[in-house]
């Protein structure tokens, strides 16, 4: 088990708090024809406190069957470095399953080859392919506004990853408006924009993908999500967070910085004990 720094903490619960009572005004306002989840009047929002390795996210453990590089992290220690509903609070729960916008609208097609890509990686939530050694992932739900946040770390090449940061850099420029057909739900108008992160971890990346349609009943729909990547030393963090509705940028970028640091921290332990 490990302690992020106090102002990493600190942090985290002013952001969340803050949101917390952004997504209810924001969900308030629904019924002008955006279609999404109704939010309850209010959200109260914990003070992270350091998970468990056994955390009630039920993150899970993949090992792989190829050579990973020499981290010295121990699956306990991926664990620990999750970042999971304790440290969120309140409206986050563990997953209750896969988002249906998921499958309607991410299973989308488009002729850009980059494009394409993006969109697959959005789908299948595999940026780097298969991890080089072990990886602990946790999905968690926003019960009230059904935003999902799905975070990983993983041990993979860094040569690999930088290369794969370089791409997420050109995106804004290759893919900034582009339309692509979902199977179904129809077509959609689909914004790619950087967003930028704190300085934290050794490389970083983000962008914003904003997809936009309409339902079968011609409701607007407007799908936000967010992709960041964090390489720190031979690990690297990936997080997505999105959903109908307003989608804090303000949390990736915190969750992002919360989640480096609580990484560093036990690289740094594991370094100690070898």
């Amino acid at each position: 088990m490990t302690h992020a720094p106090a102002a990493a903490r600190a942090l985290l619960a002013s952001v969340l708090s803050v949101s917390a009572l952004s997504t209810t005004a924001a969900c308030s306002v629904l019924g002008n024809g955006t279609a999404g989840p109704a939010t309850p009047a209010s959200a109260s929002v914990a003070l992270p406190a350091p998970p468990s390795a056994a955390s009630a996210a039920s993150p899970a453990v993949e090992p792989s069957p190829s050579a990973a590089p020499d981290s010295g992290l121990s699956e306990e220690q991926l664990r620990d470095a999750l970042i999971t509903e304790t440290d969120l609070g309140q409206p986050w729960v563990p997953t209750r399953g896969v988002a249906t916008w998921r499958d309607g609208l991410l299973k989308s097609s488009t002729e850009n080859a980059d494009c394409r890509r993006l969109l697959d990686v959005l789908y299948t939530e595999e940026l780097f392919g298969t991890s080089a050694g072990p990886r602990a992932v946790v999905a968690l739900d926003d019960a009230y506004s059904g935003a999902q946040l799905r975070y990983q770390v993983a041990a993979y090449r860094p040569a690999e990853v930088d290369r794969t940061l370089r791409w997420l850099e050109g995106l804004p420029e290759k893919c900034g408006k582009f339309t692509a057909t979902a199977k179904k739900d129809g077509v959609q108008k689909v914004e790619v924009d950087a967003l930028t992160l704190p300085e934290t971890g050794d490389a970083r990346q983000a962008l914003r993908v904003t997809m936009t349609g309409e339902t079968s009943d011609r409701q607007l729909t407007v799908l936000t999500l967010d992709l960041a990547v964090v390489r720190v030393g031979e690990e690297t963090i990936v997080l997505t967070n999105g959903g109908f509705g307003d989608v804090a940028s303000e949390i990736t970028r915190v969750v992002a910085e919360f989640g480096t640091d609580r990484l560093t921290e036990i690289q740094k332990q594991g370094r100690v004990r070898v």
